[in-house]
Formats: structure tokens, sequence, C-alpha cells
């Protein structure tokens, strides 16, 4: 009878932890302001194996410390940036390269002006948001992040590789 009752509310507690773990949802951020930021924030920090960065303008230092911090925990972490805006000794880029971060610069392309990430291969990131400390405090920019859905995240993590690919 105990192990009924003990099965029963163990059971209780945990089946809505596990079935909210892997929902559908997306969350939408703006600046200026926090939220957009934070929609980046809490995607970075929501992964468990691997975030890949596709970024135009790279100088945000605060999301450049929480990709260090998710290489840290064992996240796989990799960035392709624009080569023209983050080549410079002092850049976001560099610094996360230094810290053993996976980091390309791509050249290819007059600009390449995309912003994403996938994380875990089933959650993306995008919108209009630079990483960018102008883009947290100045301008006007959008994050969107659709949680836990894979056909979208494989999209964008079709287009990671390629540019990775092309990246150096």
């Amino acid at each position: 009878m105990r192990t009924t009752v003990l099965t029963l509310l163990l059971t209780t507690l945990l089946l809505p932890l596990s079935s909210t773990a892997s929902e559908f949802r997306i969350t939408a951020g703006f600046s200026p302001g926090e939220s957009a930021v934070d929609n980046v924030m809490r995607a970075i920090n929501s992964a468990r194996a691997s975030i890949d960065v596709a970024a135009y303008s790279f100088t945000s230092k605060q999301i450049a410390i929480a990709l260090d911090n998710a290489s840290k925990r064992g996240i796989r972490v990799r960035v392709v940036a624009d080569a023209k805006d983050n080549g410079g000794q002092y850049s976001a880029v560099t610094w996360m390269q230094h810290k053993g971060i996976d980091v390309r610069l791509n050249g290819r392309y007059a600009t390449q002006h995309n912003k994403f990430m996938v994380i875990d291969g089933i959650t993306t990131q995008t919108g209009s948001f630079n990483y960018t400390s102008s883009a947290i405090k100045r301008n006007a920019e959008n994050t969107i992040v659709i949680w836990n859905e894979p056909l979208t995240a494989s999209a964008y993590q079709q287009e990671f590789e390629r540019l990775w690919q092309e990246g150096s």
C-alpha cells in the first residue's frame, strides 16, 4: 500500500515536469529594454548539448560570457560570424576564440547578416537582434525563440552548417 501511494505521489509530482519540458512554445522579446536579451539568455541557458550561433555583429559581453559559461558546462558551442565586422583584436568573437569556443569567420558575402541560434537541434532563436550592446540598449530590435520545434530548427541548422563550412 505504501509503495502504491509513494508511486502515485511521485508520478503526480513528476508528470507535469516531464510533459512541459519538451512542450512547443514561442517567446518574443523587444529592445530597447531587457526582454530581447532575456529571451536570448533563456535560450542559451536552456542548452543541454549544443548551441550553434550565426552572427553579423557580436559585441555583447553578456551574451559572450553566457556562451563561454555554456561551453564550460560541456555544451558544444560554435559561432560563425561576419568576417568584416568581427575580425578585430578586441571583438567578442576574438575573446570567445581565446576562451576555446569554436569560431569561424565567413567573408564570402558582402554582409553575412544572419542573427540566429540553434539550441540542441530543436530550438531556434532568431530576429533582428544583433548580439551587441547597442541592440540591447539603443536599437529597436526583436527576438523570437521557437522552443522544441525540430522542423524549424533543422532548416536553421542546415543553413548554419553551410555558413560554417564556408568560414575559416
